[in-house]
């Protein structure tokens, strides 16, 4: 037997418990995996609290990574005994999750647990962490250095947020912080590595297809007018890599920015990202993310807490990364 927090559907709402679930319920897979940690996410938020449409089938564990032990395998690739991480492939959306202590999963998902890492730092790092290293990886590929000017990082005290501010601060950028809860957050954010720190409200109003030129490149977590806004104060040949859509999927822009600025839209995906590019952004974020970054911007949780967390984190009321301890 093993414990998990269980999705179900009743009514059309969805309910969220904690249960004992035997082995066998476990869904088909290569190797059976002890989970050490997973963690809270904002799609985890949308799946437990029924909000979004994430999951299809239930009953699902949710969880979309988890870190731990495998205990067996039928893959030459991994052995009892070695540790690994999973991020996305739609785990924790149609394929049962993190959220438990158990979980059996395809071989092609997973990753080694690079050097110098454990399951618990994995996790604080997690789909969030991993995606802001993608965000960031792809603005210097495309030529965005921190000689241009200002990075605009929107959605700064989520998990991927604030990953991305502290990885772009390491690498020398000066990082625009935007926040709905700059009152709080303000201070934290300054510790992260941001230069200066502004109020959501800022990038929420109606813009012009072009405005002043502001940014050399943007990490956006929220999209929707905030997105639009930031996309007409770029600076001329500047990026902006996407990946979140916290404020709506929609994007009420032009093709002005495109056309005569020369505006690079770089979307981000780490659901199916392929696992040459995951294992090295795994490699680089450890060793850019300093160690005060896992003391100051993580907390732990259990699955009996998960409730609470998910009702919050779709409210735009979660700092930083909650690691889930199961």
């Amino acid at each position: 037997m093993f414990k998990a927090l269980v999705l179900t559907q009743l009514d059309k709402q969805t309910q969220a418990d904690v249960k004992l679930l035997p082995e066998s319920e476990l869904p088909e897979g290569d190797v059976l995996v002890e989970v050490s940690y997973s963690s809270l996410n904002y799609k985890d938020g949308l799946a437990i609290t029924g909000l979004g449409k994430i999951i299809r089938e239930f009953p699902m564990v949710p969880g979309i990574d988890f870190a731990g032990v495998v205990s067996e395998s039928a893959d030459p690739r991994f052995q009892p005994g070695d540790e690994v991480i999973l991020t996305g492939w739609g785990v924790g959306e149609n394929h049962w999750g993190g959220m438990a202590e158990k979980a059996r999963v395809k071989a092609d998902w997973l990753v080694p647990m690079p050097k110098g890492c454990d399951a618990a730092k994995a996790m604080m790092i997690g789909t969030a962490g991993l995606t802001a290293m993608l965000c960031v990886q792809a603005l210097r590929q495309a030529g965005v250095t921190p000689e241009d000017g200002d990075v605009l990082v929107t959605g700064a005290s989520g998990g991927v947020g604030s990953v991305a501010v502290t990885l772009l601060a390491q690498l020398g950028y000066r990082v625009v912080a935007s926040s709905g809860r700059v009152e709080v957050n303000g201070d934290w954010l300054t510790a992260l590595g941001a230069s200066e720190v502004i109020d959501r409200s800022e990038l929420e109003q109606d813009s012009r297809p072009l405005e002043k030129q502001r940014w050399a490149g943007v990490v956006d977590t929220v999209g929707n007018k905030v997105l639009a806004t930031a996309l007409a104060q770029m600076k001329y040949g500047g990026s902006a890599a996407i990946c979140g859509l916290a404020g709506g999927f929609a994007l009420p822009t032009t093709v002005m920015p495109f056309i005569l600025r020369g505006v690079n839209l770089l979307g981000i995906d780490s659901v199916a990202c392929p696992i040459e590019k995951r294992v090295k952004a795994w490699e680089q974020v450890l060793e850019l993310l300093p160690e005060q970054y896992y003391q100051q911007a993580c907390q732990t949780i259990g699955l009996e807490q998960l409730g609470e967390y998910a009702g919050n984190i779709v409210k735009g009321k979660v700092t930083g990364r909650v690691l889930v301890k199961v």
